[in-house]
């Protein structure tokens, strides 16, 4: 029997795992122990968000949160090393690109024990993302690179992998299978009224948030969109929420508190156009058959760009308002199966099989 240990650390890589532990689950000769680092405390992740996703509760539990990047892996790092040395897995599986990946990828290698990644070989050429630091040395320890993308690929390709003895291998991207599964779930966020024909936003990057004028910037052109164009519907989290007020900035636009994964689907789902500074709100709209305006100067998701349904703006007011106007209500389609058409668990799972280590 084959034990993969899992390791994540954020909401998001829960609903990511839960359908590759699915396709483990289906599967003779291999078994899944979950670990959580704890890293983003979510007070969403209930019962009723596990129950939801079909996967049982992690089986280590670690509550390391808070602190420095450095602080926080290094504490990781102690307790992930522990968890393997009492577990004795055959393999780590790490997802991403957060502190938990790096951590859990690092503590594996000391002690010898082959590396999965999934969204291997991910690139934004960005180094002042601590998540660019993350996939770039997550992907040099790891001897099994799963990767999303064929762009994700050739990176890796540039970068030697091809004269490495990891294995390279593309296999779709796991959050459109959870799309797909999980848009039977989705539901209307509880409480709030949604305005017909919205623009569904989101806005949350430190390299936004955190600069006074992209952000009053940002914030204008939301307003402008808001009331020229159609209703924008902003999720907007605490932590924007107090930066804007600190900065004397006013969001006249439809503000709602942060949804969980099923409201968010179906926000996805019924909204005219998607706005975001996120990297997996690309990729979601786009599942959904929706054109998207990202609010940033680079993506990983080149792919989307490339084929016209992602329209990269910065934080320039005028190019988000001009690129709004130009996409609302209109329909994607993925023709090409850019993302591996929703059958990367599957793929993922035949090569742990495959790549079967004593």
């Amino acid at each position: 029997m084959q034990r993969i240990l899992t390791i994540i650390g954020a909401r998001p890589q829960f609903i990511k795992a839960s359908v590759v532990s699915r396709a483990i689950q289906q599967t003779d000769g291999i078994e899944e122990i979950l670990l959580h680092t704890g890293q983003h405390f979510d007070a969403n992740m209930s019962d009723i968000f596990f129950n939801q996703l079909g996967i049982p509760r992690p089986d280590i539990q670690l509550d390391i949160h808070g602190g420095s990047h450095g602080e926080m892996t290094g504490r990781m790092l102690i307790e992930i090393e522990r968890a393997l040395v009492t577990s004795k897995p055959n393999r780590v599986m790490v997802y991403g690109d957060t502190n938990s990946t790096l951590a859990g990828a690092l503590a594996a290698a000391k002690l010898h024990i082959p590396v999965a990644h999934v969204e291997a070989g991910l690139r934004s050429f960005d180094m002042a993302m601590p998540e660019e630091i993350n996939r770039i040395l997550t992907d040099q320890i790891s001897d099994l690179l799963l990767c999303p993308t064929a762009t994700a690929v050739k990176n890796l390709n540039n970068e030697g992998f091809a004269n490495k003895p990891a294995k390279v291998c593309q296999v779709g991207d796991v959050m459109q299978d959870s799309a797909l599964l999980f848009v039977e779930k989705a539901v209307s966020p509880a409480n709030v009224d949604i305005p017909a024909n919205f623009i569904l936003a989101t806005l949350h990057r430190a390299e936004n948030t955190d600069n006074p004028q992209r952000l009053a910037d940002i914030v204008e052109a939301l307003n402008q969109i808001h009331h020229d164009h159609a209703p924008v519907v902003l999720p907007l989290h605490p932590r924007t929420r107090k930066i804007i007020g600190q900065q004397g900035l006013e969001l006249d636009v439809h503000l709602i508190d942060p949804v969980g994964y099923f409201e968010m689907i179906w926000l996805l789902d019924h909204s005219q156009l998607v706005l975001t500074d996120s990297g997996g709100v690309q990729k979601e709209a786009f599942f959904f058959g929706k054109a998207c305006v990202t609010m940033r100067d680079q993506t990983e998701w080149v792919e989307l760009v490339d084929a016209g349904v992602n329209e990269l703006v910065g934080a320039d007011r005028e190019r988000i308002v001009d690129a709004v106007a130009r996409n609302i209500g209109r329909e994607v389609w993925d023709t090409e199966h850019l993302f591996g058409g929703g059958e990367a668990s599957q793929r993922i799972v035949a090569e742990l099989v495959k790549g079967k280590v004593k």
